[in-house]
């Protein structure tokens, strides 16, 4: 099983993204509190600090949140909440609806019952650690894992972990059902074809040793046949996924300023574009063939045009994770992973 340390992320953006990666003992040094909204998070040693654009709102107690879904049925977003790490408590995300202006309302809707109430539940409900989500044919989909907890046979040892994207009824919250990936230990963010088609992502290891074949975006057939679409270059620690007008899959990695267009039939590269910056999370893409896409290491979204002009549109949010397009109000939604708030930018401009 492959690891999925993605550290350089880690240790720029000030994230606990990956879940397996090894706890490092902290330096010594002075006692320090964080900057208000702006980068960097934690105070520079030369005093450098440049503050949130201010199109940019912010709202707070959305608890490590890492992507966000636009219902177009009750007209809300939909925001799954990791809750604690899965080797502190297993089964303790959920899933919030919250408000065009940042507001919640509902602050618990999937997972309002505590672990150790879930089990009992018919279904039983088993929700660990959500990174990317979206909703398709009255389906929310989201990319959790399974393992990674100590293992009972030994304390010292953890279990494997394994990815699976776990599906939910929109209209009653409800489990329906489940895939394992058995092939990767965990998968950043979906999206999922009008047939239930899924491509799933695995940002893999980066850093100063680099491992492309750790790089992937593995596909979900409708059956649930699994199978790792892509491999390599010219990924490069993918992350944010979406699909165009055409049906075609758009992938942005981390560890570059790429954003690679993919034909869903055979998965040969399209197009290649560049954002306006590197490390990028989240990506967009609007029925004209406008994309946005979030920097979580640089912190801007990039406004991409079908054109190929790349301009930075919002700058220095802090681990700007994987957005929606929320239409009912027409702006951004962007998750700040563990910030625990929600970015809103609107495009009605």
């Amino acid at each position: 099983m492959q690891p999925v340390s993605i550290a350089s992320v880690v240790l720029i953006a000030g994230l606990a993204a990956s879940p397996s990666l090894a706890q490092q003992a902290p330096t010594p040094g002075p006692y320090f509190v964080g900057n208000p909204l702006g980068l960097p998070v934690n105070p520079a040693a030369d005093g450098a600090f440049v503050p949130i654009s201010s199109n940019v709102k912010v709202f707070g107690a959305i608890y490590a949140t890492e992507s966000c879904s636009y219902d177009p049925e009750r007209d809300l977003i939909v925001a799954p909440a990791r809750g604690v790490s899965q080797a502190v408590q297993e089964n303790n995300a959920f899933v919030a609806l919250i408000n065009h202006d940042g507001s919640v309302n509902t602050a618990r809707w999937i997972g309002v019952q505590n672990p150790q109430q879930r089990a009992a539940l018919q279904p039983p409900l088993i929700l660990n650690e959500p990174f990317g989500s979206d909703i398709e044919g009255g389906i929310l989909y989201m990319a959790d894992r399974d393992g990674g907890t100590a293992d009972p046979a030994d304390p010292t040892k953890t279990t494997p972990s394994v990815a699976v994207i776990r599906k939910f009824s929109m209209k009653t919250g409800e489990p329906q059902g489940e895939v394992k990936i058995e092939g990767s230990s965990w998968i950043n963010d979906i999206e999922v074809a009008p047939d239930g088609t899924i491509y799933a992502s695995n940002t893999g290891v980066g850093g100063k040793e680099p491992q492309p074949d750790t790089w992937q975006v593995w596909k979900v057939a409708p059956d649930g046949q699994v199978s790792a679409w892509i491999q390599g270059a010219p990924l490069n620690q993918p992350n944010g996924i979406a699909f165009d007008g055409d049906g075609n899959v758009v992938v942005v990695n981390i560890g570059s300023d790429e954003v690679l267009t993919f034909a869903a039939a055979d998965a040969k590269l399209l197009k290649t574009e560049k954002a306006a910056q590197a490390g990028n999370d989240g990506i967009v893409v609007l029925p004209d063939g406008t994309k946005y896409v979030s920097s979580v290491i640089n912190g801007g979204i990039t406004k991409l045009t079908p054109d190929g002009t790349a301009s930075l549109i919002a700058e220095n949010i802090p681990s700007a994770a994987s957005m929606c397009y929320d239409a009912g109000a027409e702006q951004l939604v962007v998750p700040m992973n563990a910030n625990n708030g929600l970015a809103f930018v609107s495009l009605d401009q």
